[in-house]
C-alpha cells in the first residue's frame, strides 16, 4: 500500500447475510488496505427467508476462497437446476426456466426461432427438450463442481450461510462489534456519517459505512433520509409468510413457484428441511386467510411457527450517497420470484470494489454506483413482473390485475418485439440472458407471430437432424448423470442437525 493512502475504515452496520457477506468480501478482497467493522445486535433478528440462489453466487464464492464440498456440506445446501413455475400462464401449466443454454443460435438469430420454424413444421419437441440443464432438472439428475460444465446453483440455508460468511470475515481480521445502533452522528459541513453510537455509549468512527441494516436502512434512510422508489403498480405482492417443514422424499434440483388466486408458494428443498413461503397480495386476501393457505399446500408437517413480513418493492434512489452505500433489503427489494434477492447484494458489493475510493470519496464514485444500481434494479425488475404481466388467468381478482395492470415501457416494447417478430435485445451486462427470457415467455404463452427469415435457408431434413443432434446429446449426458440425491450423498453430505 502507498504510505500516502491511508487505510480506510470500513463499518458494516448489520449482520445477516447482507452484512456478513459485504464484510467477508472487503476484508479478503481489500486486506491491508482497509479496516472492517461489523456491528450486529442480538436483539433484532435476521429476516433470512431467501434461501434460492442463482449461478453468480458461484464466482463470489470462488473470489473469497470457499471449497464447495465444505460451503455445502456446512450449510445443508442442495443443486438448484432452475425454477418449475405451475399454474402461471394458465391453471395447470407447468415449465421450468432452468439456468442452461437452449439449443444453438447462429449469427442472426438465437434458437427459439429455429424451433418456432420446426414446430410450425411439426417436427420439434417442448423448447425444453434442447436444454441439459432442464431436462437434468426434470429428471432429478445433477453434475456439480467445475469439471462437468452443468449450470447450477444452490438452495441453502440463509442463517447457515451467514454464519459460514462470518468466519470468512473474522479470519481476515474484520472487527464484531456486539450491540444496537442508537443514533448516527452525521457532519455538519458535508453531511457525512462519522460515527454511530450504541445502547451502551460506544462510538464506532468510519470512513465508509455499509447499511446492511434492512427494511429499516437506518443509515441510508434514518440517517441521509435517501428516498426510495417504490415499485408497488408494477409488482402488487407486499407480504409474505413462511414456514420450514419436514425433509420430504428426495430434494428436487429445482425450486418450486406455484401461483394460487392472489399471489404464489415457494418450495425450497435443502438437506435437512424443506423451506417455504406464500408471497401474496394484502389487497386480495388476508393475513390469516394467507397463512392458513400456506399451512394447508405444504408437503410435509411443519417445523417452525409461520413468520409473516410486510415489504415495499422499489429501490432506493440513491443506493450510494455521501459516504453510505446501502446493500441488501436497505437498498431495494424486488420480491423472491426469481431468487435475486442475495444476488443484488453480492452485486451491489463487488460493484462497490469495483469503484472502491482511493482516499477521498469522488462524486463520480458515487454517480456511476447509482448508475449502475438502477440500470440493474431495473432490468431485474422488468423480468419478474414480466411473470405476473404474462398471464391469461382471468380466474381471480388478482391475477385479472396483474394480466391488465401498466407496465414500464421498456418491457411493453420487449413483449411487443418478441410477439411480433421473435426478436429480444439483450444488453451485454444484464443478469438474465436471452435463454432465460425465451423460457418464461414461452412457458406463459407469448408465442411469436413469425421468426427470422434466415432459417428457412435449411431445408427440412437438415433442420430435422439440427434438432435431433442436440437432443440425442441432452438425453445421452442426462442418462449418465447420478440422481441428485446420489450426488449429495457422494459430493456434500451433511450431517444431520
Amino acid at each position: 500500500m502507498d504510505s500516502d493512502v491511508q487505510k480506510k475504515r470500513v463499518v458494516v452496520a448489520g449482520g445477516g447475510t447482507s452484512g456478513w457477506m459485504a464484510a467477508a468480501a472487503i476484508s479478503k478482497l481489500l486486506a491491508n488496505q482497509v479496516e472492517v467493522a461489523l456491528i450486529e445486535s442480538e436483539e433484532i433478528g435476521r429476516i433470512g427467508v431467501g434461501e434460492a440462489t442463482i449461478p453468480p453466487l458461484r464466482e463470489f464464492n470462488k473470489l473469497l476462497g470457499m471449497d464447495e464440498q465444505h460451503f455445502m456440506r456446512s450449510i445443508h445446501a442442495t443443486f438448484k437446476l432452475g425454477i418449475e413455475f405451475v399454474n402461471w400462464g394458465r391453471l395447470g401449466d407447468s415449465y421450468i426456466h432452468s439456468f442452461g443454454v437452449t439449443g444453438k443460435d447462429c449469427w442472426a438469430c438465437d434458437f427459439h426461432n429455429f424451433w418456432l420454424s420446426g414446430l410450425k413444421k411439426g417436427f420439434t419437441d417442448e423448447y425444453g427438450a434442447y436444454c441439459l440443464e432442464l431436462q437434468a432438472a426434470k429428471a432429478k439428475r445433477m453434475l456439480g463442481s467445475e469439471k462437468y460444465g452443468v449450470h447450477y446453483a444452490y438452495h441453502l440455508d440463509a442463517g447457515l450461510y451467514a454464519e459460514f460468511l462470518k468466519t470468512i470475515a473474522l479470519a481476515n481480521r474484520t472487527e464484531h462489534i456486539k450491540g444496537k445502533i442508537e443514533k448516527v452522528f452525521t457532519d455538519k459541513t458535508n453531511g457525512f456519517i462519522t460515527s454511530l453510537e450504541l445502547h451502551d455509549g460506544r462510538r464506532i468512527d468510519g470512513d465508509l459505512f455499509v447499511d446492511c441494516t434492512g427494511f429499516r436502512a437506518r443509515l441510508i434512510e434514518g440517517a441521509l433520509n435517501t428516498q426510495y422508489e417504490p415499485y408497488g403498480h408494477y409488482l402488487p405482492c407486499d407480504s409474505a409468510v413462511a414456514v420450514q417443514s419436514e425433509s420430504f422424499g428426495e430434494p428436487r434440483p429445482y425450486t418450486q413457484a406455484i401461483a394460487h388466486h392472489a399471489g404464489w408458494q415457494w418450495r425450497i428443498p435443502l438437506q435437512h428441511r424443506v423451506g417455504n413461503g406464500f408471497v401474496y397480495c394484502s389487497r386480495f386476501i388476508s393475513d390469516d386467510e394467507a397463512q392458513t393457505l400456506l399451512m394447508d399446500n405444504l408437503e410435509s408437517s411443519a417445523i417452525t411457527e409461520p413468520r409473516m413480513f410486510k415489504y415495499s418493492t422499489g429501490r432506493r434512489i440513491k443506493a450510494w450517497n455521501k459516504n453510505c452505500v446501502a446493500v441488501g433489503l436497505a437498498s431495494g427489494f424486488l420480491e423472491p420470484v426469481e431468487s435475486t434477492s442475495i444476488h443484488l447484494a453480492m452485486s451491489a458489493i463487488l460493484r462497490l470494489l469495483r469503484l472502491f475510493p482511493r482516499g477521498e470519496i469522488k462524486q463520480s464514485h458515487l454517480d456511476e454506483f447509482n448508475q449502475q444500481t438502477k440500470m440493474e434494479m431495473d432490468q431485474v425488475r422488468d423480468f419478474i413482473i414480466m411473470h405476473y404481466k404474462a398471464t391469461e388467468r382471468d380466474d381471480s381478482a388478482f391475477w385479472r390485475y396483474c394480466k391488465n395492470m401498466e407496465i414500464p415501457e421498456s418491457l411493453a416494447h420487449r413483449l411487443k418485439l418478441f410477439r411480433e417478430t421473435a426478436a429480444f435485445p439483450i444488453k451485454e451486462k444484464e443478469l438474465f440472458k436471452i435463454d432465460s427470457w425465451t423460457q418464461v415467455m414461452l412457458g406463459q404463452r407469448i408465442m411469436p407471430q413469425q421468426y427470422h427469415p434466415i432459417v428457412d435457408l435449411m431445408g427440412e431434413q437438415e433442420l430435422g437432424n439440427f434438432f435431433g443432434k442436440i437432443k440425442e446429446g441432452v438425453n445421452q449426458a442426462v442418462v449418465k448423470m447420478p440422481t441428485h440425491q446420489e450426488f449429495i450423498d457422494s459430493y456434500c453430505k451433511s450431517t444431520p442437525m
